[in-house]
């Protein structure tokens, strides 16, 4: 079984040398893989460590104030370190996750904040479930100012090895998931004169990747609806963006060999990886009323690796 942000089971890797282009096929940081509550610094990345937690964030500019925000894998991860940062901004957040235990557990971290918070259990892959917790969500808190697209999984496996269940679970999530989510909660916003759409891409989805085909099919897709629903929403009020992570320090990126993670830092400008608090801040300025002019547009976060 796979889960949110977790490698697939049964993934293959023939080999984990300093060779960037074979690690690649294993770097699933970018779909934002959960830190543990204890921390880990890498001797590669020093002063960096492997946590999220509601110690990184403390109120401050509540750019977000009033703000009824649904993140979805929320209970992890980028979606966990955007929950805390919303909370921390005066946001009302609602988390959505598939696990019990982790909604509850964001839950709790963004009420110790002093925000208010409500989790649901949510699979994003069945529509009557979406459209079921986005009626209680309006009813409840009357609104949603904001809906972050973050949920997503991988299966890898090179093309010709690739099964047609991999590619199905993949798309089923990371874009049909996105579509259930974006259009049950555009009704929400359309009546209620705007809203703010922001989903996950990776750089994969602007570059591809080895044996991601799925992947990679999913995060190029999703910027097409950033691209489309932009132009639809945006004269109803609704401001549509992605955001394209590079690598993030995850528990299973930096359980690689320091040789590996050497070699993945040498590809970006700034000389380390991404955390996953560093996501959470773009997320938190788009859907900020600062950046109230940004429709449609694709955010790269990699240190530059792209360059």
């Amino acid at each position: 079984m796979c889960r949110w942000f977790d490698s697939a089971p049964g993934h293959q890797i023939n080999t984990v040398e300093t060779d960037v282009s074979t690690v690649f096929l294993f770097l699933h940081c970018i779909t934002g893989n959960a830190a543990p509550s204890g921390t880990r610094q890498s001797q590669s990345c020093p002063g960096v460590h492997v946590s999220v937690t509601q110690e990184k964030f403390s109120m401050t500019t509540a750019r977000l104030l009033k703000k009824v925000c649904l993140i979805t894998g929320a209970a992890q991860g980028i979606g966990l370190a955007t929950a805390l940062k919303f909370a921390a901004e005066g946001a009302t957040v609602i988390v959505c996750d598939i696990k019990q235990a982790g909604v509850d557990e964001a839950v709790a971290q963004c009420r110790a904040l002093g925000a208010s918070a409500a989790g649901f259990l949510v699979d994003v892959t069945q529509r009557a479930t979406v459209d079921a917790v986005v009626a209680k969500i309006r009813e409840q808190f009357g609104r949603i100012d904001v809906l972050v697209n973050n949920a997503g999984i991988t299966q890898d496996a090179r093309l010709q090895k690739m099964t047609l269940e991999q590619f199905d679970r993949v798309i089923d999530v990371n874009l049909r998931g996105v579509f259930h989510c974006s259009q049950a909660v555009a009704e929400v916003m359309v009546a209620q004169g705007g809203g703010v759409i922001l989903n996950a891409s990776s750089v994969v989805g602007l570059y591809g990747n080895f044996g991601q085909t799925n992947y990679a099919a999913t995060k190029f897709g999703v910027i097409g609806f950033t691209k489309t629903w932009s132009r639809e929403l945006g004269p109803k009020g609704i401001r549509v963006n992605a955001v394209a992570p590079g690598f993030i320090m995850t528990p299973m990126v930096s359980a690689m060999p320091e040789k590996v993670l050497q070699g993945l830092q040498a590809k970006v400008p700034l000389g380390r990886l991404g955390m996953p608090q560093e996501i959470a801040n773009v997320y938190a300025f788009l859907a900020s009323d600062e950046a109230s002019y940004i429709n449609g547009a694709v955010i790269e976060v990699s240190g530059g690796m792209s360059l």
